[in-house]
């Protein structure tokens, strides 16, 4: 069994910004595999199906994002999965827009909502895959990424959203380190760098 959580606020108000990558993914996801996900429990909304032939429990906390932990800790106690077999989806300003990175395992960065969870689980040894959404020099941190995506960013989110959910799926069917070799991008500028 795999829980796959996609971190975000909850509200009509949030709906379209750049924090609910997390969200967006896994509404993504759940409606390329038929899942439905809306049952509130644990201070989430759940859909449970399957995925790759794996039972798979999707969640997104509805606690906003600095307390996502709190929810993901009690669906971890209820379910009893194995910390390698949470996968967490979530937007990353560190990250250039249109920007993947599936990890292993490790911290959270500057990220609000993965602090919770890993202070919460007290582990950070599970995967997750990181959607850039750059960083603004012209707006404070919070206002940008509470901000709702523009015309000219979300053609390239709705393509780095689409590969979040083949990546998932890909690591459930086949393991994290293939999900990584074929799903993590790199700038444009490392890319031409290699080329020569």
């Amino acid at each position: 069994m795999y829980v796959i959580a996609g971190l975000g606020n909850p509200g009509r108000k949030y709906e379209n910004t750049r924090h609910n990558m997390g969200f967006l993914a896994l509404d993504a996801l759940a409606a390329r595999c038929g899942i439905k996900v809306g049952k509130i429990r644990h201070k989430a909304l759940i859909g449970e199906g399957i995925i790759a032939g794996e039972k798979v429990i999707l969640v997104k906390p509805q606690t906003y994002m600095n307390l996502s932990g709190e929810s993901l800790r009690e669906v971890m106690a209820y379910y009893k999965v194995p910390i390698e077999n949470l996968l967490v989806i979530y937007d990353d300003m560190d990250l250039e827009t249109g920007t993947l990175r599936i990890r292993k395992k490790g911290s959270s960065g500057s990220h609000n909502g993965m602090k919770s969870v890993i202070y919460q689980l007290q582990d950070d040894g599970f995967p997750r895959i990181r959607i850039g959404i750059g960083s603004s020099d012209a707006v404070d941190w919070k206002d940008y990424v509470c901000g709702a995506i523009t015309e000219k960013e979300a053609g390239i989110l709705k393509e780095t959203i689409d590969t979040a959910v083949d990546a998932a799926i890909c690591m459930i069917e086949n393991g994290i380190d293939i999900a990584m070799n074929r799903y993590n991008t790199r700038k444009k500028k490392e890319d031409e760098a290699g080329d020569d």
